[in-house]
Order: C-alpha cells, then sequence, then structure tokens
C-alpha cells in the first residue's frame, strides 16, 4: 500500500452586502464547475493570509475575514488524476470589502458571480461544498456580521 501524501488548501466562502441582499460570491474554475476561491498555501503564509490572498486573486475583490467561522473539506485528487493525494481545504467566511470583481488569475478562473443563498447552492456540484455555505448561511443568520 503507498503511503498517501497530502495538500492543504485555503479559501473562503466569500459574501457580499448588497441592495438586494446577502449574496455569495462565486467563482468558476477552468472545470466549468462554480465553487468557492481558494488555493494552495504558500511558505510562510498562515491559513488566513493564504485565504485572502486567494480570495483578491481569484476575484479581485479585497475582503475581511470574519471571526469565528472555520470549515474543512478533504478528498482524494482522483479527478486530477492522482488518488494517492488528500487535500484539505480549509474555509473561512470572508465579507468583499467592494463589489467591484475582476479576477487577477484568468488561467484558473473563467468568471465570477454574484448569487443569492438558493442560487449558489444549486449551482455548487460538490456535497461538501454545499454542506459548507449551509453551514456559513447558518452562522451569518444566528450572527448578524453581514
Amino acid at each position: 500500500m503507498t503511503p498517501e501524501k497530502r495538500e492543504k488548501s485555503c479559501g473562503a466562502v466569500l459574501c457580499a452586502d448588497t441592495p438586494a441582499g446577502r449574496r455569495y460570491v462565486l467563482v468558476q474554475g477552468p472545470d466549468g464547475f462554480w465553487g468557492f476561491p481558494k488555493g494552495h498555501m504558500e511558505a510562510g503564509e498562515t491559513e488566513r493570509e493564504t485565504a485572502l490572498r486567494e480570495i483578491l486573486e481569484e476575484t479581485g475583490a479585497e475582503a475581511v475575514l470574519l471571526d469565528g467561522f472555520r470549515s474543512t473539506e478533504e478528498y482524494a485528487l482522483e479527478r486530477e488524476g492522482h488518488p494517492e493525494i488528500i487535500k484539505q481545504v480549509v474555509f473561512f467566511l470572508a465579507r468583499a470589502v467592494d463589489l467591484s470583481f475582476q479576477p487577477r488569475d484568468t488561467v484558473e478562473i473563467r468568471a465570477v458571480r454574484l448569487m443569492d443563498y438558493a442560487g449558489a447552492l444549486a449551482a455548487i456540484c460538490y456535497e461538501d461544498s454545499r454542506r459548507i455555505l449551509a453551514e456559513a448561511e447558518r452562522f451569518l443568520n444566528a450572527s448578524d456580521q453581514i
């Protein structure tokens, strides 16, 4: 049995307060799937620093992380051809400071969209990501942070 390798990424469920109410910011990757901004940790970065850098790179928006929310998912990178690698992704909850979304990384990101909760839940295809979105929605509804 081959020992498993591990990778770690960080990102955030990014929300925005708009005139139409709370919206979630989703990014569409090159595979066409919608999800949250996230990416690999760089040497010397904390989880929170990685999440903020990835938000900026993938959406072009400045954001602030909200205290008290941290959720994780783990999966094998089978669809990327590496079933021996287990990836852990740590998600925080963030609020967009501005609503001008322009990805800086146009190779990895095809589109950035604001969606209401129901639309975001429907757009996300992975069950763990839907679970994390639901956790974020419950957290926000209970905390009045946005």
